[in-house]
């Protein structure tokens, strides 16, 4: 109590009986004490003087907020006490994150958790929960994620068997479901039974003949027509963003780009509903990259339970990087049954900042997705992906050759594809054609399905012709491209493999794949890009696999035929089982989806965890390698790359080498015979003059510089920022006019007696911007950008202001120097 004695007590010459003195009294009380600095004194001393100083004369009026000499020369008493600004630190959509803003914001967080931690039960709770949160929310998401994508999973394949008939016993079965209870399948019809009936049988009453054909023809086109209406008109209406794979807007994001909207509860909604609907309408493309963005949606919307991640924007992409590994694992599993490898796939193709601490938290995220996955069984076959194979037959030697036959054709196939996609994106996004979405929607709906129900290997769901395409032939399998002339061992009579000449159906089933691959290399380049969820991991593997499998029954017809030729005659003996077409089919996919999107290791090990053999990563790793040699041949990019550039997003692609002898100066801006660099001063401007600036201009921020004579740097200042403090500060506080005094200083400058209350804005500047000297190589530039997720870099020479270089002016630079109108590739 002696502070307060000492100031009250009617016997001190310090005596003061305001109501601003004992505010300003216990002030000091609690910030010596809270600092365990001075004296109580000494602060109750240092407030009452600053009240006083404020409050003499001319000076300030605490009323009013007027200004004086007296105060210019002493602290206002809010900067000691000065609160962050509402809003400060936020940013705009379609903008850049500043990485270093908003790691050293969460390091400062960090520290005051850990400070606070020791003085209560309750902080130490608060830390536990601050440093469990990541683990939390990557938990749930894997949990939504897995559960997501078994529903979209089971709900697809009863709406593509919905396209052929309907389950009179059970409406919600689909085809396979119908038939598991029924005594009446055969083992060369295990499909028909009578509680599953066709459109042609409930409708004409009849199965067979052209009536039925053509019924069942008719409903197989409106259902896939009234599928893709729904998908694309919800699309369209709803959730513009839940079109396309997600996986390129994925990428931007995650370096650091703003995108409203693009993650949140709509888009998710909407992209749950409607990839089931285009996946069921038969268009050629795959669920696997819309479900990364699906369970990214649902991270975002998680993780805003958590202050950790809802108020840090950096902190929020690196968890995004965990919540793309859970991602990938869950829409990777449902297709390959590779969680290890849908973490690889985040860590090699999507992420743009992946620290160990990510790679743990991934790890853990594809254990949870996994889990869900196997508790749902989607398949019904108690695993996680619907075409386990397992293969008994070793690989040789020569068979290395047609292994990397089968990487050239992937490389000339994904480089072909990215090109004639990219040319088709371009020619819409520039003609009349791309205003109308859903007309082109519904137009390559209805080719898709006129052209692809007579062939059978069209007609089928894409995943089920990968199913078939990977099986090795048995005695269980009754497909045409198992149909061998059998041999005959005693009395009995057994399905032979390669120990056998192909049947008919065999060369029957080779031409109407050839004629499948011809429709799905051209449908595909048409389909990747509609206003659809679409993606392509799906598409590209069944052009794999089905160029695979023709090169696998043509080498193992060869080996038949010709078993004393001696590439054969030393490891194929008469009556063995040497080649397995489906290891082939296997490999061509494998190949064709590493030519399409330039991955290399995460691929491997899908596939691999696919077949569940060590001894086939060999041939694996030979035909991947090759594709992405003869892809890069072509191109370096794969196609989210390329539609990354064709977008124009801010996007800097650490795959992408800088090779280029050119100087900082030399791309800074601004250039020769330009307007010179709007900056501003550190205390001589006025409110009325920074305004002007900001409305004249649109640049996102503005150097801070002693004045325009020393053009000694400062700091900076974003754009968004002023414009919040000044609002608030207008708000908050009395006096501030146009004629005010606008400083970064610490301290108020000196100003007339009759000025109005000076406006301070040092909190929001940034006094420690990344800076580089005019002779820098732009190639060390680049590399700090990319490493540091730098928004913009000040130039500098001799400590003088020269320049600024964004990330943009990067862009177009990189553009310039490949030869390309450098503004053609921003985005719009």
């Amino acid at each position: 109590l002696e502070p307060f004695w000492a100031y009250f007590s009617p016997d001190s010459d310090k005596a003061t009986f305001s109501l601003e003195n004992a505010v300003f009294c216990i002030m000091g009380l609690v910030f010596s004490n809270s600092l365990k600095l001075k004296s109580s004194v000494y602060y109750c001393d240092l407030f009452i003087s600053c009240l006083d100083s404020h409050s003499d004369g001319s000076n300030y009026a605490m009323s009013n907020g007027g200004g004086g000499a007296g105060a210019s020369s002493s602290t206002h008493l809010l900067d000691l006490l000065e609160e962050p600004i509402p809003g400060v630190g936020t940013y705009d959509d379609f903008h850049t994150i500043d990485w270093v803003r908003e790691k050293c914001k969460d390091r400062e967080r960090h520290r005051k958790i850990n400070s606070k931690k020791k003085e209560s039960a309750w902080e130490f709770t608060k830390s536990l929960y601050d440093a469990w949160s990541g683990w939390l929310v990557v938990t749930l998401t894997g949990l939504a994620s897995g559960a997501l994508a078994g529903v979209i999973d089971i709900a697809a394949d009863w709406l593509n068997d919905l396209k052929e008939g309907v389950c009179l016993s059970a409406m919600w079965f689909n085809h396979e479901q119908c038939c598991w209870d029924s005594n009446e399948t055969t083992f060369a019809e295990r499909d028909k039974c009578p509680q599953w009936k066709t459109w042609a049988e409930l409708i004409l009453g009849q199965a067979e003949g052209p009536g039925s054909y053509i019924m069942n023809y008719f409903m197989f086109t409106f259902w896939a027509l009234s599928f893709a209406f729904l998908a694309v008109s919800l699309v369209k209406v709803f959730a513009p963003y839940a079109c396309g794979s997600g996986i390129p807007e994925i990428k931007t994001i995650l370096s650091g780009f703003i995108i409203r909207g693009y993650l949140g509860k709509w888009t998710l909604m909407i992209k749950t509903i409607t990839l089931v609907l285009a996946v069921a309408s038969g268009l050629s493309l795959g669920k696997e990259g819309p479900l990364v963005h699906v369970a990214c949606c649902c991270g975002n919307i998680f993780s805003y339970l958590f202050p950790k991640y809802s108020k840090n924007e950096a902190k929020k992409r690196e968890f995004s990087t965990r919540v793309l590994s859970a991602a990938s694992a869950a829409g990777v599993s449902v297709a390959f049954g590779a969680p290890i490898g849908g973490v690889l796939f985040s860590l090699e193709e999507v992420s743009y900042y992946f620290p160990l601490k990510t790679l743990w938290r991934s790890f853990f995220a594809a254990l949870v997705a996994a889990f869900v996955l196997r508790s749902i069984n989607p398949f019904g076959n108690s695993r996680l992906v619907l075409f386990y194979v397992e293969y008994h037959t070793p690989w040789y030697l020569f068979e290395l050759f047609p292994f990397i036959l089968l990487g050239v054709f992937g490389g000339l196939w994904g480089a072909f594809f990215i090109r004639a996609n990219i040319a088709w994106c371009r020619r819409r996004k520039s003609t009349r054609f791309g205003k109308y979405p859903v007309l082109e929607v519904i137009t390559v709906a209805a080719i898709t399905a006129i052209v692809a129900f007579p062939n059978p290997y069209t007609r089928q769901n894409t995943s089920e012709l990968i199913k078939e395409l990977f099986t090795d032939c048995g005695p269980l399998e009754s497909s045409q491209l198992c149909q061998y002339r059998s041999q005959m061992n005693g009395s009995q009579a057994y399905p032979a493999g390669s120990d056998a000449a192909a049947a008919p159906g065999v060369y029957s089933a080779m031409w109407q794949l050839s004629l499948a691959l011809v429709f799905k290399i051209i449908m595909t380049i048409f389909t990747f890009g509609l206003k659809v969820p679409s993606g392509l991991f799906i598409p590209s593997m069944a052009i794999g696999a089905i160029a695979g499998r023709i090169v696998g029954i043509a080498v193992e017809q060869l080996a038949y035929y010709h078993h004393d030729w001696f590439l054969f005659r030393e490891w194929c003996e008469v009556g063995a089982d040497c080649i397995t077409p489906g290891l082939y089919a296997m490999v061509g996919a494998a190949a064709c989806l590493g030519g399409v999107t330039r991955m290399t290791v995460s691929l491997v090990v899908i596939v691999f965890e696919l077949t569940g053999g060590l001894e086939y990563i060999v041939p694996l790793m030979a035909a991947v390698m090759t594709s992405k040699w003869v892809g890069d041949a072509f191109g370096r990019e794969g196609i989210y790359e390329a539609h990354i550039r064709l977008n124009g997003y801010p996007f800097l692609d650490a795959k992408e080498e800088f090779t280029h002898t050119t100087l900082a100066r030399d791309v800074m801006r601004p250039r020769r015979n330009d307007t010179p660099l709007a900056v501003l001063t550190q205390d001589d401007m006025t409110l009325a003059e920074l305004q002007n600036i900001i409305s004249e201009t649109s640049y996102n921020g503005f150097p801070v510089i002693v004045s325009k004579e020393s053009q000694r740097l400062v700091g900076f200042a974003l754009r968004r920022d002023i414009t919040i403090a000044i609002e608030n500060a207008r708000r908050k506080q009395e006096g501030i006019m146009l004629n005010s005094r606008v400083y970064f200083t610490q301290h108020a400058p000196t100003l007339p007696a009759d000025s109005p209350r000076p406006l301070k804005l040092r909190s929001i500047l940034d006094m420690s911007p990344f800076t580089v000297t005019d002779h820098t190589p732009m190639e060390i530039v680049v590399d700090i950008f990319r490493k540091l997720g730098l928004r913009q870099c000040l130039v500098t020479h001799n400590g003088r202001l020269l320049g600024i270089i964004t990330k943009k002016d990067i862009l177009r630079h990189m553009a310039q120097m490949a030869n390309q109108d450098p503004e053609s590739i921003m985005f719009n």
